[in-house]
């Protein structure tokens, strides 16, 4: 017995909550993160501070994102058609490599005039940060930081992987903030070089963000099976049914953010081809009612004779 992934009434009323709340994320993102770039972009130049001008860019880089993660959020929620029986959730997972490789290249980018000043070893020809920067770091990492809980509430709530990475890429921002004001900070001490090793320790932060990211993608692209506690969840939930005397197989995979399910389980040879399909009818619809995030599932029934 199959469950093909056609859309009922429900889930289409679902997924049209999903771009609903996915967009409304986004739209509240996007607007923040322009004002936030533009305001440590200023402060950055008019205070002196390069760390202050790398975290602008790498808010800037935030609204580029968040537009991938739009784009790859409709995509992903089109419906199953002939040339995709299956959907189209994997698209998802897609923007969140491009965002990854948009983090990693802009953390590059960061890193290498960071060094440039190290290596540089003119520390006295760079500018001691302003005011202005430091007061700009504090709004960043209070802005930033609420927008991570903020875009991760909803990607938990729509169990998105493309809204989590954006909210890691917030946290990210946050992060790097904290380093921009401990070098603006240690700069206006009288060490001008911190404002430098500060951008260096952003590119950390970025760059580390941008695997975590790709990695996570990756693994829900090459359909890996559920962890282990979830499979032995789904283990329980199949026994659940008096009439299942075993489990031959069980197999799971995950598709972008959903989950496929094969099972085989046993039962009574005796019993009438209605009987066992009522059977399987019945393990699928209580795998269906207990995990939502499973799409696909198949079952099958072998028979066994009962022992006397």
């Amino acid at each position: 017995m199959e469950k093909n992934g056609t859309l009922t009434k429900e889930s289409r009323l679902t997924e049209t909550d999903f771009q609903k709340i996915a967009n409304k994320v986004s739209m509240v993102t996007i607007i923040g993160n322009i004002v936030l770039s533009i305001v440590k972009l200023l402060a950055g130049i008019l205070a002196n501070s390069n760390a202050m001008i790398s975290d602008a860019v790498h808010s800037a880089s935030d609204v580029f994102s968040t537009i991938v993660v739009i784009i790859g959020i409709r995509l992903a929620a089109k419906e199953s058609d002939k040339e995709h029986p299956y959907g189209h959730e994997r698209l998802e997972c897609v923007a969140a490599i491009v965002l990854a490789m948009i983090l990693f290249m802009t953390g590059l980018g960061i890193g290498a005039e960071a060094l440039k000043n190290i290596f540089s070893g003119n520390y006295g020809g760079l500018q001691v940060p302003g005011l202005l920067a430091l007061i700009a770091a504090i709004v960043s990492i209070v802005s930033k930081e609420g927008m991570y809980w903020y875009t991760r509430h909803y990607a938990k709530k729509i169990d998105s992987s493309a809204l989590m990475a954006d909210a890691w890429h917030h946290r990210s921002d946050a992060f790097s903030s904290i380093g921009a004001l401990i070098g603006i900070g240690g700069a206006r001490l009288g060490f001008p070089v911190m404002d430098s090793i500060a951008s260096l320790v952003i590119f950390v932060f970025i760059v580390k963000a941008a695997f975590d990211i790709f990695k996570d993608a990756m693994d829900k692209m090459v359909d890996h099976s559920c962890d282990e506690e979830t499979e032995k969840r789904l283990y329980d939930c199949v026994m659940e049914n008096e009439d299942v005397m075993g489990i031959d197989l069980l197999q799971t995979r995950i598709f972008g953010n959903k989950i496929y399910v094969d099972v085989e389980i046993r039962a009574d040879e005796s019993y009438t081809l209605r009987q066992a399909h009522n059977i399987a009818e019945n393990v699928h619809n209580n795998i269906e009612r207990n995990f939502p995030k499973v799409k696909h599932i198949m079952v099958h029934v072998n028979p066994v004779r009962q022992k006397v």
